[in-house]
């Protein structure tokens, strides 16, 4: 009967660190991903500003996304784990001006948080709780400021068209470190600077070189439209 009794609460113990690595989900860094809002709104699919008006001329997070060096991806790893808006309370205000949605229809943004907490937060649970998360991600924007990084290097978001080196350099020059630049195409079908990542370690604060960088490319030459 005791040897019964051990053979249960081992199994038991077994599911239950089971589950924590399937909520934990190792990964190897994350990318920290900013878009700048001109080249969201001018496309095709325009977009709305978020409830609290337009947002400022500055970048904006998309998010903090874990990632392994294979390229791949974990995402929705806690189903348990709702976004909880009041766990968030305290940064509020700080997130509708560094994290705005500029999805449609016009919106408070809570959606576009709840979107990133559940599909890529809840993967890096092993390392941040909810209000890690959020708080990180701005601790990075105030650390890796791109604008005054490309405006320092007379790269400014005027409309004209700037080598796609030129952008990197400057980021890189700032920074310390090598972005991977994403372009989307504006409404007259012109390549245009839209997000750029960062590469970040497994703790959410210091910034790293890209163990790999995404898919995709830009032109040799790009436009850096005026919001």
């Amino acid at each position: 009967m005791k040897s019964q009794y051990s053979s249960i609460l081992l199994k038991l113990l077994v599911l239950q660190c089971l589950s924590l690595l399937c909520v934990s989900q190792d990964f190897d860094f994350f990318y920290f991903v900013q878009q700048w809002p001109a080249s969201y709104c001018d496309t095709q699919k325009s977009c709305c500003y978020p409830t609290t008006g337009k947002p400022a001329p500055d970048f904006g997070i998309h998010g903090l996304w874990p990632n392994y060096k294979d390229g791949s991806y974990p995402s929705n790893c806690d189903p348990d784990s709702p976004f909880n808006q009041s766990e968030i309370s305290d940064l509020t205000s700080t997130m509708q001006k560094n994290w705005p949605s500029l999805a449609c229809p016009s919106s408070n943004s809570i959606a576009f948080w709840t979107h990133e907490w559940e599909k890529h937060g809840t993967c890096s649970e092993s390392v941040l709780d909810q209000h890690g998360y959020f708080e990180a991600a701005l601790n990075l924007k105030n650390k890796a400021n791109l604008l005054q990084a490309l405006q320092t290097a007379g790269i400014q978001p005027d409309g004209k068209v700037y080598s796609l080196e030129s952008i990197k350099g400057a980021i890189k020059e700032a920074i310390g470190y090598t972005p991977w630049i994403e372009c989307n195409v504006d409404d007259s079908g012109n390549r245009q600077l839209y997000q750029i990542y960062l590469c970040v370690d497994t703790s959410g604060s210091d910034i790293i070189e890209c163990p790999v960088f995404p898919n995709g490319k830009c032109s040799s030459e790009i436009e850096f439209p005026s919001f």
